[in-house]
């Protein structure tokens, strides 16, 4: 199965000492009001998730970072999946300053997305699995569990992290 979102190491390193502080977390994908398209890193169930948002994915940092297996969800809402739907997103961090609303903003460090176009067997693949709705996991009573691996390949990172300027 093609995950929708991927982590890089850093990017679980840095959740899990985020999770240290505040608890569990969770991701909303900006649309672009405030501080541009930045991933939001917010306490888990701060950010009061849609009927019509989509879960990307859900994932477990403690492959990179180590500790318990953990559920992270990533939303996005629905007319911004619309448009990156042919897109998986990588969140990753870099030096920085976050946005003001995101936890890691006080970190020296913020998060990023990062993408790769998926191949055409890539999309087949994602049409037989259409993504859950905040009103479908509302219904379910709980969040699917992680797709494994959770974490991008070192391979991919270079070809889709590294910028090329």
């Amino acid at each position: 199965m093609v995950s929708r979102v991927l982590l890089s190491a850093g990017a679980a390193e840095l959740i899990t000492k985020l999770e240290s502080a505040h608890g569990p977390v969770m991701f909303h994908q900006s649309g672009g009001c405030c501080d541009g398209s930045a991933p939001m890193c917010y306490p888990d169930g701060e950010f009061i998730v849609g009927d019509r948002d989509v879960l990307l994915g859900v994932l477990d940092p403690s492959e990179a970072a180590g500790g318990e297996p953990r559920a992270i969800p990533v939303w996005i809402s629905a007319s911004q999946f619309a448009a990156w739907r042919h897109t998986q997103l990588v969140l990753d961090v870099v030096p920085g300053r976050g946005s003001g609303f995101s936890l890691e903003s006080p970190e020296g460090l913020r998060f990023l997305t990062r993408g790769r176009v998926y191949t055409s067997d890539e999309l087949a693949s994602l049409a037989e699995t259409p993504p859950l709705t905040g009103a479908d996991v509302e219904a379910a009573g709980a969040l699917p569990a992680p797709l494994h691996p959770t974490l991008i390949s070192d391979e991919d990172y270079a070809e889709v992290c590294v910028p090329t300027v």
